[in-house]
Parts: C-alpha cells; structure tokens; sequence
C-alpha cells in the first residue's frame, strides 16, 4: 500500500502441558514456552508498530511467591528492548541453576507455563506504556486474577460502560480495552463468589474453597455472559491467576486467530504461518478459532473448544488477505495472486494488447505477491495472442514471422525503489515538500519516452496522497506516453470500526471524489438529504440505523468515480496520460471467495454497530467535526 494507514494488534499465545523439567530434557532449555512466545512475536512484528507486552503466569504456586510477570515497551525498537527486559533475568545465572528448572520457575519471573504476547498497532489516543497490552487486574484472590490482550475494537464502547454503571462499578477510563476488562472480570468475580458460597455452605474451609474454585470454574460461561452485548471485531485472549486461558473471536470471523496443540503445547496466533515456523508443523495442523467459540485451557491442560455467542455469517476482514497479513500463508498468498490474475483483461483492453510498449511493474512492496499473479495472467493471455497469430500464417509459416511472434514478451522491470525513509529539520514548507517527494526513485534507462506506457500494481488506495507527492512525480522522470495505476482491492470509501484506523470520511480519496461531483454536477442537496438522514437516526438503538451513506456513491458509476480519483491524484506539474484501475467488488469476492468482509468497499458492514459508524463519520464530516467516530 503506498499509503500507510494503521492496521491491527498481533496476539501470540503458548501454554505448555508438561513441566519445565520436560522441555529442559528434550530441547536443552527451561525457557521453551518464552523462547516460542518470543518466535511468535517477531514473525507477526509487521502487526504492530507502536509497541509489544509479554505476560506469564505459573501453575501451582508457593504462596508468597510472585506468580503473574508482565513487561511492555513503547520505544522506538519495542520488540527488541522487550525481549532484553525479558531475557536479562537470565544472563548471569550460574549454569548450574539454569539446569535447575524448579529453581527457576520459583525464583525467576517470565518461566510460567501460561504465556502471552502482544503486538501494539494502536488505532486512537496517545501511544504510551499505559496503552500497551497485556492489562491487568489483580487481586490476592488467584481466580480473580486476570490478564487480558487482544486485537479488537468495539463499535458500542459507550453502550458497554453504560452497563457497567448499572452493574454498580466505577469505570476509570472509557477505552474498549479496559472496558472489556472490567466486563469479564466483573462475571469472573460473581462466578468465584458463587463458587466461594455453595462451597462455604457445604462446610469447607477457605483454603479448601480456593482450591476447588480452580478446578470448578466455568470460563466459558463467564464468556457467555460478558459478551453478550458486545459488538465489534475481535480476538482477545485472557489468563487467570489459576493459569486458566481463554481466547475469543467475534462470531463474524472479522479478526484472525489461528490455534495448534499437541500433546506438548498449545499455541494461538493472528497468522497460520508464525505458528508453522514456530514449531515446524503443517498448513494442515493450524486451524482457525471458528467464529463465535471460545478456546479454553484447563488448569490440567485441557483443550475445549466451544460457542460463547450465537452464530452469524463469516465476514472476515478481506483487507487483512488484501494487505494487513505476511503473505507466507498459504490460502493468503495464493488470494493474492488471484486478485492480480483477474485484472490481467481489464488492464489489457486499456492499453489495447499492446505488449511491445507496455511495461509492467508494482509499488514497493505489499503489492508484490498481485503483480506475480497478473504477469501469470497477461503471460495466459499473450499465449492466447500468439496462438491466433502463428494460425494466421497458416501456410506462410516460416522460420522468422515464427520467431518475430515468440519473442513477443510481457515487460517486467522493477521501476519504483523506496528510498530510507526521509527525516527532515527543514522548516520550510514547500523545501520539505520537495524532499519528501523524493521518497521513492525510480530505474533509468528502461523505458522508452514517449512511448512506453507504465502499468504499476498497488495492492490498495486509501488517500492518494503518496500518489499524488511522491510517486507520479518520480515516475515522471522516465517520460512515459502513460501511466496505469492498477489497485488490486476496490475503492475504499468507507470507514473501518474493527481495529483499523480508518474512520474520518475525508481521508478517503474515492469519498472527496463524490463529494466533488456531487458539487460539480449541481446535486448538493442530496449531500444535505443524506446528512439530515443521518442526523435523524443519531440516537436510534445501533439494530436500526440504516446505512444511508451508500446512497451519494449511488449517484455515479465506479469507473466515474476512478476517473474523477485520477484527476485528484493527478500532480498538475505532470503532462503524460493518467488512469486508475481497480479491482471490482465482484473480482476481489471472486479471488476471496472465504473472505467476504468488503465493507470497506460495500458499506455492508457484518455488525448492526457498524451503520452506526459510518452514519456519524459524516455527521462528522458535515459539521467539521474532529470527534472520533466511535
């Protein structure tokens, strides 16, 4: 994406279910379980860019012993000084205590058998520690303990901390995250306070009681009724203070998370292939948490799997195939390509098969895995062209018009280079302008001027902006006869409210190309009907609230609004012919077939919270307002 926007959290879990003493034996270390949490975390690093948090608990502790550790980092190399923090604890133990596992576990933290890890993309407020996951609420009580990470966002924030004012609490802050927090931990306090009564009547004694209340609890219940309300996308995991775990995901499928276990481990991930990597297993031993179920640990280890909400039709974020996810996995690699593949005649009838003067190349660097999919579709189709042209010779076939037609070729080149990136201190506006447009740089020599026509794969175009400053800029320096940009996800035009950034109507390139034709075309007033639609349905329960948004991009065709996005992006100091090409809804359902999340693209969005959203995103445009949108 030559635009960066923000994008999700990444989650990494492991649960051992054997004894330090086991691992020590079999792989030469006591700190397996941090050592994979670790591994987990550097392959999805590409998930968070604003910090990282680890967080262990062990089973069966002393009393009096510390049981629950966590650390975080917001620096500017956070996974990396996380992981010092962490292994620090460990540089100067004499070997022969490092063989002692029991020691270990006793006397120093991160050695719990229960692990999870958090990489921060933060999508509102302030990057600080305090933002950082994993949160905590503690209490003496061990069951009461909970540790808590995820990657969500909840579209009715303000909806559920409302009922946890009617629950008698006092929330300290109106964030999804602690609100959330305070939700689970509100039903885990009744479900032990239950718990503590029936056994207190049975005749037990406290500290029997605290035992049996490990064994006897039911998270998956507790589960049940903390969610009950919530909307949103998400996958969110949890430990107890008993060394119970849980992960979550929303009964639409939005948010990834992917498990594996065996008779060693248990593991979660956002992504298949950090687990693969991991520990070295198949595509086919990673499955997806299904939407809507919880995935519960036992104390002893034990794995179920179970519903915790009512089931509703799997939308999983399509940007995440798109985008968002390392393409090593699999199904998202061979997606992909697919999107790239199926743009292959559409962008061939624009430059009217002409592959002698084409030159094929892609933006840097997530675009890469759809360009090698649309070259496997131009290659289909210049086979194609050179199949009917050798029949066309029919008995004139010789050696040299054979010849002339096999040397026809789809033309490659890497055109566009990312510079590192540029910090300035120059103060002047227009100076750093112009470095800043020189982020990118281009191969000399490779085109021919004027007459060559560029076609460069984006895999997606939110703003513009960098299209506008940077790119077709330095594109201009190869002095081609035209430029096709190719985006293989459609237009965006509306906002994300499950764990991306993406929420202020403006910022997006194809919503100021409506807006502007709207005005051109003399139809300002369904702008303002659009609004006081909007404005009327601004109290209505979120189950009610129609998306009527929709209704301004009706106006106009998608190849309209391309057009009109073209001449946004277009720099005024360039001379040379300028499209844009985007995938279809169609195409991107085609290439995704699993993954039909397009709201982004649709404005239908898998939650009743999200026509809410979206409604007081303009709201929030019409009266100028910086307000988030939810």
């Amino acid at each position: 994406m030559s635009d960066q926007i923000k994008h999700e959290c990444g989650i990494a879990f492991v649960r051992l279910r054997k004894p330090l003493g086991y691992y020590h034996q079999k792989y030469g270390t006591a700190l397996y379980g941090i050592n994979k949490l670790s591994l987990l975390l550097q392959k999805q690093r590409n998930r968070g860019q604003d910090g990282a948090g680890i967080a262990t608990v062990k089973l069966n502790p002393e009393p009096g012993r510390r049981y629950i550790s966590r650390k975080r980092s917001n620096t500017a190399n956070y996974l990396n000084d996380l992981l010092h923090s962490v292994y620090k604890h460990f540089r100067n133990v004499p070997e022969h205590l490092m063989q002692d596992t029991e020691w270990l576990k006793s006397n120093k933290p991160y050695t719990g058998e229960v692990l999870m890890g958090h990489l921060r993309y933060g999508t509102h407020g302030i990057n600080s520690i305090e933002t950082c996951h994993p949160f905590m609420r503690q209490n003496n009580w061990m069951a009461r303990n909970l540790v808590m990470a995820g990657n969500f966002n909840m579209t009715n924030t303000d909806e559920l901390f409302n009922e946890l004012i009617d629950l008698g609490q006092f929330p300290k802050e109106r964030s999804d995250t602690v609100t959330m927090m305070e939700k689970i931990g509100h039903f885990l306090d009744q479900e032990v306070q239950v718990l503590f009564d029936n056994y207190k009547k049975i005749g037990y004694s406290n500290q029997e009681i605290s035992d049996y209340i490990k064994d006897s609890l039911d998270v998956n219940k507790i589960l049940q009724r903390s969610f009950r309300k919530v909307d949103g996308g998400y996958a969110i995991m949890g430990m107890l203070g008993t060394g119970e775990s849980f992960i979550v995901r929303d009964p639409n499928g939005i948010r990834p998370a992917f498990y594996y276990f065996d008779d060693e481990v248990v593991a979660v991930a956002s992504e298949r292939p950090a687990i693969q990597t991991a520990f070295g297993v198949r595509f086919k031993e990673v499955h997806e948490v299904p939407p809507g179920h919880s995935l519960v640990v036992k104390l002893d280890g034990t794995v179920e799997i179970k519903p915790f909400a009512e089931a509703a039709p799997k939308k999983y974020c399509s940007f995440e195939n798109i985008y968002f996810s390392r393409g090593n996995d699999r199904s998202i690699y061979l997606e992909r390509k697919k999107l790239g593949e199926q743009l292959a005649i559409p962008i061939l009838e624009k430059v009217n098969y002409d592959f002698e003067n084409t030159v094929f190349a892609y933006i840097p660097n997530t675009a890469e895995t759809a360009f090698y999919g649309l070259i496997e579709g131009l290659e289909k189709q210049l086979n194609e062209v050179k199949k009917q042209q050798i029949l066309q010779l029919g008995e004139n076939i010789n050696p040299q018009s054979l010849k002339q037609i096999l040397d026809l070729k789809v033309r490659t080149e890497k055109l566009v280079v990312k510079d590192a990136k540029i910090r300035t201190f120059i103060a002047d506006d227009a100076s750093r302008g112009e470095l800043m447009s020189h982020v990118y740089d281009v191969t000399y020599g490779v085109v021919n001027n004027d007459i060559d026509t560029l076609v460069l794969m984006d895999d997606s175009i939110v703003r513009g902006t960098t299209l506008k400053q940077s790119v077709l800029n330095i594109l201009s320096k190869l002095f081609p006869k035209k430029i096709i940009i190719v985006s293989s996800a459609p237009q965006i035009r509306y906002p994300d409210c499950y764990g991306i950034d993406m929420s202020v109507m403006k910022s997006f390139v194809a919503f100021r190309a409506v807006i502007g034709m709207l005005e051109d075309s003399g139809q300002e007033d369904l702008i303002e009907e659009v609004y006081q639609k909007c404005k009327a349905q601004e109290n209505f329960p979120k189950e009610k609230v129609v998306n009527y948004v929709k209704e301004l991009y009706d106006a106009f065709s998608a190849e309209q609004i391309s057009q009109r996005i073209a001449q946004i992006v277009k720099p005024t100091n360039i001379s040379f012919d300028f499209e844009i090409l985007f995938q279809s809804i169609e195409g991107l359902h085609a290439a995704c077939s699993e993954n039909i999340g397009d709201w982004y693209f649709s404005g239908n969005y898998p939650t009743p919270g999200g026509n809410k959203v979206v409604n007081k995103a303009f709201i929030n445009f019409m009266e100028k307002s910086s307000e988030r949108a939810y």
